[in-house]
């Protein structure tokens, strides 16, 4: 082949890997199926496993079928990236698989399907987050693979254009998706001069000027000990674990070299409307949050789930959708970042019932800050969200998430245990306190894109 053959094989390279991963992502899907019949989440026993190497780990052993599943973050994502590098941190977890040690990217991938093993990187706005699913019998040789991606990535110059060129497509796609401008839009308003309030994915300036010596120095000043958390679940046990996390962790730095992010409290006091000639306008609106050590983070869980959490059962479902069918969905979730909370309420609907929307929107926050729920709701708000509490921890993939979850959030594991108790515990009057805390008299932040700007209810 001849250098105009260039473009021909980077093609053939990518399409490989996706068959390479699909087959790969297959195998384990079909076997976590087998493991998906769910288990009382208080009769898990998690272990607390220290290795030699001073790593600690929370294993939940299971012989019942040949799978592993290890979840783990390093403190410090999208947050960490250097100001006029946005996007860096999401780079870095594109690349981390792009070939490592001896292997370039297509030997990596192809080693990684005949393995059927599953490795993935995720940047997110705290914490920069990795998994690996293997089947028992390839458990060292996942391991190694893992190694090799932690502590030798190659960041070849090929693999990293090949992504920042597949990166770089995204970001021109999201210049006439509403969702994606108004999100963007949400966030730099909501957090002014702020780590939160930036790109997560980067422009397509920041993204095109990043270098391979830029993703090296991220993972330098990432990558360590003190801020990692690790759950494993599977087929292994606490002695083979504790000596394949020491081989792929315990060589890191002691500690990170991370920039401190300020606390923040979000600008909730802004209406904005970004013109796009598009059939919809997307809608977000935001008002006070809490960070999840917040003592009243569970009374807030529950008066969300009620306002606008609960998919089929919420109050801005049933006005929004169930009774005007404005929009196909709409609904309100709580923002938890490391150093600032949020409630946020999210939906698209047709351009000339935007207004309409918003008003409603607006009609049903007012009155959770003055009525609050009935008992009736409430009753049936903590019978939903304890019933379904189980079905969080009915797969190997699952459970990993939710160990990790809580370690990232600082939470001991006897919350899995309590947190059933917990939420019933919440009262009417524990709604009424927080519901006051939060909305009452807050002026929102409202973000809507399309093609004309709505009319607010006041």
């Amino acid at each position: 082949m001849g250098p105009t053959d260039a473009p021909a094989r980077a093609a053939n390279r990518t399409a490989g890997r996706f068959r390479r991963a699909f087959a790969a992502a297959l195998t384990l899907s079909l076997m976590l199926l087998v493991v998906a019949a769910p288990r009382p989440a208080e009769a898990m026993e998690i272990q607390t496993v220290t290795t030699p190497g001073g790593l600690t780990a929370w294993l939940v052993e299971d012989d019942s079928v040949p799978i592993v599943a290890v979840n783990f973050a390093f403190e410090g994502g999208d947050s960490q990236n250097p100001d006029g590098k946005e996007g860096l941190a999401n780079l870095l977890s594109a690349t981390l698989d792009e070939g490592a040690g001896n292997l370039d990217s297509q030997a990596f991938q192809a080693r990684l399907q005949d393995l059927s093993v599953r490795l993935s990187f995720n940047s997110g706005r705290d914490n920069f987050y990795g998994s690996l699913r293997t089947l028992s019998p390839t458990t060292d040789e996942a391991f190694e693979m893992l190694r090799l991606a932690i502590n030798e990535p190659r960041f070849d110059a090929e693999a990293v254009e090949r992504m920042k060129r597949q990166i770089v497509a995204g970001l021109r796609n999201e210049e006439t998706d509403p969702n994606a401008i108004g999100g963007r839009r949400f966030a730099e308003l909501a957090f002014p001069d702020h780590p939160y309030g930036k790109p997560r994915d980067g422009t397509i300036e920041t993204v095109t000027g990043l270098t391979s010596e830029d993703l090296a120095s991220l993972r330098q000043r990432l990558f360590a000990r003190d801020g990692l958390k690790i759950a494993v679940v599977g087929a292994i046990d606490a002695d083979k674990l504790a000596t394949e996390l020491d081989k792929v962790f315990a060589g890191l730095p002691e500690t990170g070299d991370l920039t401190p992010v300020a606390d923040i409290t979000p600008r909730t006091d802004i209406t904005e409307t970004v013109s796009l000639d598009v059939p919809q306008t997307s809608i977000r609106l935001g008002l006070p949050g809490l960070k999840r050590d917040d003592p009243d983070f569970i009374p807030a869980f529950v008066m969300n789930h009620i306002l606008g959490g609960g998919s089929f059962s919420s109050w801005l479902y049933e006005e929004v959708r169930e009774k005007r069918g404005l929009a196909y969905s709409v609904g309100s979730y709580l923002i938890d970042y490391a150093h600032s909370g949020m409630l946020a309420v999210a939906t698209a609907t047709r351009a000339d019932r935007a207004g309409e929307t918003l008003s409603i929107i607006d009609e049903q926050v007012a009155r959770m800050a003055k009525d609050g729920p009935s008992a009736e709701e409430l009753a049936k708000a903590k019978a939903y969200l304890t019933g379904s509490y189980a079905l969080r921890f009915d797969t190997s993939d699952k459970i990993a998430g939710q160990l990790l979850g809580l370690q990232v959030q600082g939470i001991g594991k006897e919350y899995i245990e309590e947190r059933n108790d917990l939420i019933e515990a919440v009262t009417l009057e524990d709604i009424a306190r927080v519901r006051k805390r939060l909305l009452d008299g807050a002026a929102p932040l409202v973000v809507t894109v399309g093609p004309q700007a709505p009319a607010v209810a006041q």
